[in-house]
């Protein structure tokens, strides 16, 4: 395929219902989604996407969910990162880990050693870039970004606020433009803003497919939707 994306977010949605649909227990989805990420990652980078940012959690799935689901989650987050600390594939393929959100205070010191560990394995990688938003909030992450932004104005005389600037204040000042988003479950609404201002000129994928049973050949369906797709970017 030619005219693939550099840049690719996606919002694994459906495990719950997926579980539910099946008669099985929530933490039965949450697992098969584990793994079908797993899948979409492998096929990603061996299709030479540079950047992959998948949604894993935002901070209100923490505070708002049961007990009982938020801890079986953090334990499901401490296994993910375990198997890709040791991933021959991420290695292989030279693939950098980032975690962006507010993981560090809402993560047990068992799942944060796991993330901590995966970060420093793989933080002089260049070659692919993975990023897990965790704990994270587009809304808080925008709200930061222009507390900053206002604070340097007030030091700074004459100071001139461009695209540039607020880019560089954001959580994900180091991630390019996302070129598609795909959100999965057949629900196409937001979620707490994630990445707005990165994905001002994004094309979206909406699939009815709850995520676990989100394929590599429906990934790669999308990526083909995508290439044959002009994109003007307001020309």
């Amino acid at each position: 395929m030619n005219n693939l994306p550099r840049h690719i977010l996606i919002l694994p949605d459906g495990n719950r219902r997926w579980a539910k649909k099946k008669g099985k227990h929530f933490f039965e989805g949450h697992r098969a989604g584990a793994k079908a990420i797993e899948q979409i990652v492998r096929t990603a980078f061996g299709l030479k996407i540079p950047y992959l940012t998948v949604w894993g959690l935002s901070a209100t799935n923490v505070t708002r969910r049961p007990a009982v689901e938020v801890k079986a989650l953090f334990r499901l987050f401490r296994e993910f990162f375990q198997k890709l600390a040791s991933s021959e594939h991420l290695h292989a393929n030279k693939v950098k880990v980032n975690v962006i959100g507010q993981w560090q205070t809402l993560f047990p010191a068992s799942t944060r050693r796991q993330v901590e560990l995966v970060l420093e394995k793989t933080k002089n990688y260049q070659s692919h870039y993975l990023t897990l938003l965790v704990g994270y909030s587009g809304i808080e992450e925008m709200i930061e970004a222009i507390g900053k932004v206002a604070k340097n104005s007030l030091k700074k005389p004459g100071f001139k606020i461009t695209p540039e600037v607020v880019k560089s204040n954001l959580w994900t000042k180091d991630l390019p433009p996302v070129d598609l988003v795909i959100r999965t479950g057949g629900e196409p609404h937001w979620s707490v803003g994630c990445m707005m201002w990165d994905i001002a000129e994004t094309q979206f994928a909406f699939s009815d497919t709850f995520w676990p049973d989100f394929t590599p050949e429906e990934f790669k369906a999308v990526l083909k939707r995508y290439s044959g797709t002009e994109r003007r970017l307001g020309r």
